[in-house]
């Protein structure tokens, strides 16, 4: 029943969005009022386990904070953040690195150059320029981070001594990538692990990022290596390891919330929110992910109890 409300909310959601307001493109960098402090506040979630968490944490937050929550589930970028804009959201967990290049893209077409880099702060900088014409705010980066990673057995990693991709690099070994077969031209998959680190990729295996058949191919050896995200909590279940990104290819997708200005932008929700930045990690979130995807728990139950271990709710 939960689940069949939050799908009907979101479908309400999005049909508002579709014509609400809010200022004009041409008139949102004028925006001078002050940022709103709405009391009942509507947390977007982009329907990955991950996300879901996020969003009912930060649900969990604002409740102790003395704000009224809801969270509605809505597929994807391209939907949640107009709705965002418009004010039918109030707050999502959204990735530093790729939300900055989204809304650049958004803004100068879809080969404008990236804004992003590894570099956080640079990142933050070029995203708030773009987010503050279209009424958000985006609040401070915490320690956990999402963003591409890769993975091998940890037998062919003790075989070849392999701790990082740069260590892959010089045992010039051949290797096969299960990945997205986009991973064909991203430069963040194969031509960045050739140029950045000299890895000889001999072909890439359309298995998709993070997959349960990319894995197993790894597992096998049929293929070498493997395309998943820093936060995957089942690479254990498949004998698999990160190999670290020493040279920094990948940029700094840090989870950051990111609030309508005009309904969420004042200190009340930035103070709630905050309150999470200083002791959730990346190792966290691939526990918690673990606990809904391996385990069945409830994002809901999941995200309260680890608030409450780390004394941001309290244990009754």
């Amino acid at each position: 029943m939960r689940a069949a409300v939050a799908a009907v909310g979101a479908v309400a959601l999005l049909a508002l969005s579709s014509c609400a307001g809010g200022p004009s493109l041409e008139t949102r960098s004028a925006i001078t009022a002050s940022p709103g402090d709405s009391h009942e506040l509507t947390i977007g979630s982009a329907g990955f386990t991950e996300s879901e968490l996020l969003a009912q944490m930060y649900a969990a937050l604002l409740d102790h904070a003395g704000y009224r929550t809801r969270v509605v589930t809505v597929g994807n970028r391209e939907l949640y953040e107009p709705a965002l804009e418009a004010g039918q959201i109030d707050v999502v967990p959204e990735y530093a690195a790729t939300f900055a290049d989204w809304l650049n893209a958004k803004k100068k077409g879809s080969k404008a150059a990236p804004v992003a880099s590894p570099d956080i702060g640079a990142t933050m900088t070029a995203l708030r320029k773009l987010a503050g014409p279209r009424g958000l705010t985006v609040l401070p980066a915490g320690r956990a981070v999402d963003q591409n990673a890769f993975a091998v057995s940890a037998a062919y990693a003790r075989k070849h001594y392999l701790k990082t991709l740069s260590d892959l690099g010089r045992a010039k070994l051949p290797v096969r990538l299960a990945a997205g077969d986009e991973c064909v031209q991203r430069p963040f998959c194969a031509p960045g692990l050739k140029k950045r680190y000299g890895i000889n990729i001999t072909a890439i295996d359309p298995k998709g990022v993070g997959t349960t058949p990319a894995k197993q191919a790894v597992q096998t050896g049929k293929d070498q290596m493997v395309l998943t995200t820093s936060t995957d909590a089942t690479l254990d279940q498949f004998g698999l390891v990160l190999l670290t990104d020493d040279k920094k290819l990948q940029n700094a997708d840090y989870v950051i919330p990111v609030v309508n200005r005009a309904r969420a932008g004042s200190e009340g929700p930035a103070a709630a929110l905050n309150r999470l930045n200083k002791v959730l990690t990346t190792a966290d979130l691939a526990y918690l992910n673990e606990q809904v995807d391996s385990w069945r728990r409830l994002p809901a139950d999941v995200a309260r109890n680890y608030l409450k271990s780390k004394g941001l709710l309290p244990q009754r």
